[in-house]
């Protein structure tokens, strides 16, 4: 062991950090200009856009439950990966040919790719995380610090993704940043083909990562009829005139079924029923912080887009450039939020988990007080300093780093081992929920299209929307609340997770 670790990491994990990283400039980069396509180039309502958005972002979080379970399965983690990679990379290119169309082929074709993305993700996402830990025997000590140069991998996708998509797509055409993600997912595959036989091999140079069992007939029915699953409910509103959210119903529905399922499993014993109850419970906060969080791709973006001045030295920046704060700031916060916690737990004054969560939903909360503030009085053809967002963005990120990261790790640490597979899943559920969450909230922000005419007033649960300090306002109050009461459970959720810190 001492041996290995002066050898340093696997050339296999640098492998998997060049696929990510360029799998994450794919993703990042798409998402950057995504909302401003369909309100620019295909002209769609704020609201319509908004819940597109929302569909899109939340369905990518539950593939990866089917692509898990095929991998597992049949497909083994590398052609998992290669099958994501060949249809996300399909998916991007049919963004492509949907911005160099018109009409009603726009339209069709942007079905399209959004369905390729989402099914390819879910082959993606889980299985190149779980190769990282096969690189390194049992209890080696360097999986930690594994998994964060894997995390650096991919925000350093997701800072420049949008540096290069978005400039291709403001200043020149949207077609051309959505081929430039094309062609990033396109080079993290070929990378990862060329050198996976050579590098992808465990400590004692066995490859990892292999088929378990023929994929079949059978399997690639149900690869067949899950993307023509997502096809039909990406149209389903356009094909029927409907205005039922049928996706908003499936992504909702799961997230309570799967608690009722699992905690009513008879072979629980009362701790660990206790400590499952905290997952779900800490789940249903996490939906509040990713729905205020994530309209860094969705109202944030169309408001940098309007009511920004983005003006530097007589060069109007990219709407799309705000999304590489977020990422940027992670690279420079992260070693000293890792120093904060580690000073705390050195002298018993680290915070729990739950009041890690509480400490980032309150951040949340204040980067929204910070733009409310700036946008208060504001009219509807005014513009404020580009540093107000740049501040919301980065008193964001340091809430991302006080709750995101012990997520899955406090999920592994309470999950009976039996249902471990099961709850992480649930886990990922409950970003579902809150990425179509954050959809459904876009759609509320006030303003009718391009340029903010027909400005429209909205409502949420009563409350009348009439400007953008009422928006932001909600997700103050939302944030702010749960926070709070949060505060007040953790000393309660902490003796249910029974001496698990």
């Amino acid at each position: 062991m001492d041996t290995a670790q002066q050898k340093g990491h696997p050339k296999g994990l640098y492998l998997l950090f060049m696929t990510e990283m360029w799998e994450r400039f794919s993703y990042y980069g798409m998402r950057a200009i995504f909302i401003l396509y369909m309100t620019k180039m295909l002209l769609m309502p704020d609201s319509d856009a908004s819940n597109i958005y929302g569909s899109y972002t939340g369905l990518v979080y539950l593939t990866p439950l089917l692509g898990g379970y095929l991998s597992d399965r049949f497909l083994g983690n590398r052609r998992s990966i290669e099958i994501g990679g060949i249809l996300m990379a399909l998916g991007q290119f049919a963004m492509f040919f949907s911005a160099s169309a018109s009409g009603g082929a726009a339209i069709s074709l942007m079905w399209v790719g959004l369905t390729l993305l989402i099914i390819g993700n879910g082959f993606f996402k889980p299985n190149i995380s779980t190769m990282v830990g096969q690189l390194y025997p049992k209890g080696d000590r360097r999986v930690d610090a594994a998994f964060t140069i894997f995390y650096m991998g991919i925000n350093l996708g997701a800072f420049f993704s949008p540096l290069i998509c978005g400039t291709l797509a403001e200043k020149i055409d949207f077609k051309w940043g959505f081929l430039a993600a094309g062609i990033g997912m396109i080079i993290g595959l070929i990378t990862f083909v060329a050198q996976k036989n050579k590098l992808l091999v465990d400590a004692d140079n066995n490859p990892i990562g292999m088929p378990t069992q023929k994929f079949g007939v059978k399997q690639i029915g149900i690869v067949i009829a899950a993307t023509a699953l997502i096809f039909f409910l990406m149209n389903f509103k356009t094909m029927f005139n409907s205005e039922l959210d049928i996706i908003g119903y499936l992504i909702y529905g799961a997230m309570i079924a799967m608690p009722l399922i699992i905690l009513t499993d008879k072979s629980l014993t009362k701790d660990e029923r206790d400590r499952i109850m905290v997952i779900f419970i800490l789940a249903f906060f996490v939906i509040f912080f990713w729905g205020a969080f994530e309209q860094a791709g969705a109202s944030l973006t169309i408001f940098a887009d309007r009511q920004t001045d983005r003006t530097l030295f007589g060069w109007e920046m990219p709407a799309s450039y705000f999304q590489s704060v977020n990422p940027l700031a992670i690279i420079l916060l992260a070693p000293l939020f890792s120093s904060l916690w580690l000073r705390l737990g050195n002298r018993g004054l680290e915070p729990t988990s739950p009041k890690k969560m509480a400490i980032g939903l309150s951040l949340v909360a204040l980067g929204y007080v910070v733009i409310a503030f700036a946008v208060y009085g504001l009219g509807a053809m005014d513009k404020v300093s580009m540093f107000w967002l740049i501040g919301l963005y980065v008193i964001h990120t340091m809430g991302e780093l006080c709750l995101s990261p012990i997520g899955l790790s406090m999920v592994s640490k309470l999950s009976p081992a039996r249902f471990s597979s099961l709850l992480m899943g649930t886990w990922f559920l409950a970003n579902a929920a809150a990425n179509k969450f954050a959809g459904t909230l876009s759609a509320l922000i006030p303003g009718g299209g391009e340029g903010g005419e027909g400005a429209a007033t909205t409502s949420f649960l009563g409350f009348q929307i009439a400007n953008l300090f009422d928006f932001f306002l909600v997700f103050i109050v939302m944030c702010g609340v749960a926070a709070a009461v949060l505060f007040v459970m953790s000393r309660w959720l902490e003796k249910k997770m029974h001496g698990v810190n």
